[in-house]
């Protein structure tokens, strides 16, 4: 975002987002523009979002697929992005940390194959969840040399490097052949099929993701009217930790929390098994 963004320019982010890109354009000193994502399967109005870049932002960030709710932006959607982008002369920023975690039919889309985009993309990746190696915090930058040799003369003075070593192992994986992405999206569409289910058995409302392994499931009819404290009960008197997905929105959302699946098929089972005495919570 540094490189982009300079004090007092404006970018444009969706609601829902993860909620490290108000901040960080907040300390860049930069005004966050932001576009709603509408439920159940959280598109974009595209009047509002030209809305946004007639106010010429510098660049737009997208998370696909996204953290929070699992949304996979189609090819048409992308597209139309781009258009702006380029009719506005703006960047996108495109987190892509979860591209191998793509559930079926759904198609991925690499936003700099799009024609014109690649001069304008700033693509961020991560080895962390595709490997189920969080804890390393390895990531690559995938840019134009432009915004590449821009990226590398701030990376140098903010972290220096990636501890080598773990640069080293990370390469095993890197060299995984198809069978290793197959197998990760099938482990992947099990968790979340079992999940849905269950939550479904249960009577508990949720959104379908498209990628990822997160998805936002529907706790308004508890009669709380702050998802804090109904998450807080949850951990403290049901046994399960969600996240209060007021968290990640812009607008006032108090009916939704984040669910992850990205745990041992024992532990989603135990869970489960704790959410069919939600009903305790109902006020």
């Amino acid at each position: 975002m540094m490189t982009l963004v300079d004090p007092g320019d404006k970018v444009i982010l969706f609601s829902p987002f993860y909620e490290a890109y108000s901040t960080d354009a907040l300390l860049c000193g930069a005004e966050p523009v932001y576009v709603s994502l509408r439920e159940p399967d959280y598109t974009f109005d595209a009047d509002e979002l030209e809305a946004a870049f007639k106010q010429h932002p510098k660049a737009i960030f997208l998370c696909n697929p996204s953290n929070p709710c699992g949304k996979v932006f189609s090819r048409e959607e992308l597209m139309t992005i781009a258009k702006l982008v380029e009719k506005y002369d703006a960047f996108v920023v495109i987190d892509e940390v979860y591209e191998h975690i793509i559930y079926e039919p759904t198609q991925y889309t690499y936003f700099s194959t799009l024609p014109g985009m690649y001069e304008r993309t700033l693509c961020c990746g991560s080895l962390s969840k595709t490997y189920s190696i969080t804890g390393w915090r390895l990531g690559y930058i995938f840019a134009s040399p432009a915004l590449t040799d821009a990226i590398k003369k701030l990376h140098v003075y903010l972290t220096i490097s990636a501890p080598s070593p773990l640069q080293e192992a990370a390469v095993t994986g890197l060299r995984f052949g198809r069978d290793y992405y197959d197998g990760l999206r099938a482990m992947y569409t099990r968790k979340r099929d079992f999940v849905m289910k269950r939550l479904d058995d249960i009577g508990i409302g949720h959104n379908v993701p498209q990628g990822a392994f997160y998805m936002l499931v529907d706790i308004g009819g508890y009669g709380y009217d702050d998802d804090e404290a109904f998450c807080r009960d949850l951990a403290e008197k049901v046994g399960v930790a969600l996240v209060p997905a007021s968290t990640f929105f812009i607008e006032p959302v108090h009916h939704l929390a984040r669910l992850q699946f990205a745990v041992r098929d024992e532990t989603l089972e135990k869970a489960m098994e704790r959410l069919e005495n939600i009903s305790l919570l109902k006020k």
